[in-house]
């Protein structure tokens, strides 16, 4: 399996909930309906060719209800709707940035609403309106015996090892932006604050993230390649109702 279908398994296992891993099998992922290319993400420059950008898949999560997302173009922007139901899904990509091109992500957002019940440092209220996840690749053998455990489970499922780190950008409804909240299954996942409480609902929020540093900032070192780029709304964990809408995902390679 690829790395960004890892991502997606790894994340239903560490984020929404599943207490079983899932066969392979029933994942089911599907050719995303992403409107205009604004929604494909912006080639990079690695040496003298360009990266070809893929489509946005939407990765169903096994024994999980799907998230709702469709193109709908929103005040005047390109914009995905996402609709969460006590559900959790993602749309993502796979990409491979090596460390040294690493530059910035830019991506925008617009929450209606914040989850009341959400906590997303406890393991039973893990859920967000919105989730931008970027995950990395890494040298495992750093990995705690806990992670190590979990990685190989991860490889005997779906063939492939748990991604070494994954950072996620998240709207926390208490917890102070620029906030590192550690995932409380796993370290390897951790979420960096970029709105805190409900001042800026209903408004679209652009941001322009340098992508080395917000990294080095949750983990304490260095990143390695990017080899994946997801969004995600979930509700599953406190059974509750979420909707936002994303705007394009941009890449730049560093200069």
């Amino acid at each position: 399996m690829r790395a960004n279908s890892v991502l997606a398994v790894s994340l239903c296992l560490l984020l929404a909930g599943c207490t079983t891993p899932p066969a392979p099998e029933t994942t089911a992922q599907t050719e995303a309906n992403v409107g205009p290319n604004a929604w494909t993400l912006s080639p990079l420059q690695s040496g003298a060719a360009p990266l070809a950008a893929p489509l946005w898949q939407h990765f169903r999560l096994p024994g999980k209800q799907a998230t709702d997302f469709s193109y709908r173009p929103i005040d005047g922007r390109h914009a995905m709707a996402a609709h969460a139901e006590a559900s959790a899904s993602m749309l993502r990509q796979q990409v491979h940035i090596p460390a040294q091109e690493l530059g910035h992500l830019r991506f925008s957002w617009k929450v209606p609403e914040l989850i009341a019940q959400a906590d997303m440092a406890v393991r039973e209220a893990d859920d967000s309106p919105v989730r931008v996840v970027l995950a990395f690749e890494g040298d495992r053998s750093r990995f705690s015996a806990q992670n190590a455990m979990l990685s190989e489970l991860l490889l005997t499922i779906t063939g492939e090892p748990l991604p070494y780190a994954t950072l996620m950008y998240v709207w926390c409804n208490k917890r102070p932006a620029g906030s590192v909240i550690i995932n409380p299954r796993t370290d390897r996942i951790r979420k960096l604050v970029m709105e805190s409480g409900a001042r800026k609902l209903n408004q679209w929020l652009d941001y322009e993230r340098d992508i080395r540093a917000d990294f080095e900032h949750a983990f304490g070192e260095p990143p390695g390649a990017l080899v994946a780029v997801a969004i995600m709304t979930d509700s599953d964990n406190t059974r509750s109702v979420a909707r936002a809408w994303y705007g394009p995902l941009t890449l730049t390679a560093a200069r």
